[in-house]
C-alpha cells in the first residue's frame, strides 16, 4: 500500500513545474494586457486623429459658406454638428473596433468548433441567418428613429442657442414667454420622438437574447440526444454550450451598442452633409474698396435666396453719414 501511494504520489507534478505553469500563465495573463493596452492606445489615437481633422474640415465648410447657408440653417444646428455629431461619430469607431474585434474571436472559436464536431457546429450556424434576419429587421427601423431623435435634439440645441444669443434684445421687449413657448415646443418634440426611439431600441437586445435562449435549449437537447447515443462525446457537447455564449456575443454586444451605433451614423451622416454642402453663392471677382464717403443708399432693392421665396421687393433706404440705423430680426 505504502509502494503505492509512493508511485502514485511519484506522479505528482513538483513545485518547479507548479511555479513554471504558473510564471507562464502569468506571463500569458500579462502579455495579453500588454497588447489590449496597446491596442486601445492606438485606438484612441486614431479616433482622436480622425475626430480633429473632420471637425476641422467641418468648420472650414461653416466658414466659406455664404450667407445664405446660414438662413437655412441656424447656427445652433451648425455649432452641434462641428461639436457634439463629431464626438458621436469618435465613439461609433471605437464601437465598431471593438466589435470586429469579437467577430475575429467567434470566428476563430468556430475553426475549433468545426474541427472537434462538423454536426453541432452546423446546427450551430444554423442559428445565425434567424439572428441576422431579426437584427436586420431592427435596423431600418432603429435608423429612422434614431434619426428623427438626433434631429429633434439638434432642434432643442439650435433653439437654446438661437434664445441666449438674442437674450437681451428678447428682455428689453419683454418676449420671455414667447421664447419659453418657442423652446418649449421644440423640448416637447424632442421628447415624444425619442420615447418612441427608446421603445424601438428596448425591444432589440431582448428579443435576440431570448432567441438565443431557445437556440440554447436546442442544442442541449441535440447535444444531449447524440451524446446519449454515443455520436458526440460528453465533452465535446459540453464544449459547445459553453462556447455558444462567445460565440453569439459579437452579434449580442451588436445590438446592445445599437443606439449607439445608430446615433453615430446620424451623426457622421450630419456632419458630412455640411462638409459636402453646395454653395448658393458664388463669389467669382474680387475688386477692390473704394473709399467710403459714409452714405447707404438702397433704391427699389429686390433679394431672394430661391426663386419663389422673395425676401425684399422694392426695398427702399437711406443712411446719411454719422447716423446710426439697426435691423433687428426676431431673435436680435
Amino acid at each position: 500500500g505504502g509502494r503505492r501511494w509512493g508511485v502514485w504520489l511519484g506522479e505528482l507534478p513538483t513545485l518547479p513545474a507548479f511555479a513554471t505553469g504558473g510564471g507562464i500563465l502569468m506571463g500569458v495573463g500579462v502579455g495579453l494586457w500588454g497588447l489590449n493596452w496597446l491596442r486601445r492606445s492606438l485606438i484612441v489615437r486614431a479616433v482622436g486623429d480622425a475626430v480633429l481633422d473632420l471637425r476641422a474640415r467641418a468648420f472650414r465648410a461653416a466658414a466659406e459658406h455664404d450667407l445664405s447657408f446660414y438662413d437655412q440653417f441656424s447656427s445652433g444646428r451648425i455649432v452641434s454638428r462641428i461639436t457634439s455629431d463629431t464626438n458621436e461619430f469618435g465613439q461609433l469607431i471605437v464601437i465598431i473596433t471593438d466589435v470586429v474585434s469579437q467577430i475575429v474571436q467567434a470566428v476563430i472559436l468556430g475553426v475549433v468548433l468545426f474541427r472537434t464536431d462538423w454536426k453541432l457546429s452546423l446546427l450551430l450556424l444554423s442559428f445565425l441567418p434567424v439572428i441576422f434576419a431579426v437584427a436586420a429587421g431592427f435596423r431600418a427601423l432603429a435608423r429612422q428613429v434614431t434619426k428623427r431623435g438626433m434631429k429633434a435634439m439638434s432642434d432643442v440645441n439650435a433653439a437654446i442657442k438661437e434664445t441666449i444669443s438674442g437674450i437681451s434684445i428678447a428682455k428689453n421687449f419683454r418676449q420671455e414667454e414667447s421664447i419659453f413657448l418657442s423652446f418649449d415646443e421644440s423640448n416637447q418634440q424632442s421628447y415624444r420622438v425619442n420615447i418612441r426611439r427608446g421603445f424601438v431600441l428596448s425591444l432589440v437586445f431582448p428579443t435576440l437574447n431570448a432567441l438565443a435562449g431557445i437556440f440554447v435549449g436546442i442544442l442541449i437537447y441535440v447535444g444531449g440526444m447524440s451524446a446519449e447515443q454515443g455520436l458526440v462525446s460528453i465533452g465535446a457537447w459540453y464544449l459547445f454550450i459553453m462556447s455558444l455564449d462567445q460565440f453569439f456575443f459579437p452579434v449580442l454586444n451588436l445590438t446592445s451598442f445599437w443606439a449607439q451605433i445608430q446615433g453615430g451614423l446620424s451623426a457622421a451622416e450630419r456632419v458630412f452633409a455640411l462638409i459636402d454642402a453646395d454653395p448658393n453663392v458664388i463669389q467669382t471677382e474680387r475688386l477692390d474698396v473704394p473709399r467710403l464717403k459714409g452714405e447707404v443708399r438702397f433704391e427699389d432693392f429686390d433679394f431672394h435666396y430661391t426663386d419663389n421665396e422673395p425676401i425684399l421687393r422694392g426695398f427702399n433706404l437711406s443712411i446719411q453719414p454719422w447716423e446710426t440705423l439697426a435691423l433687428v430680426g426676431h431673435t436680435g
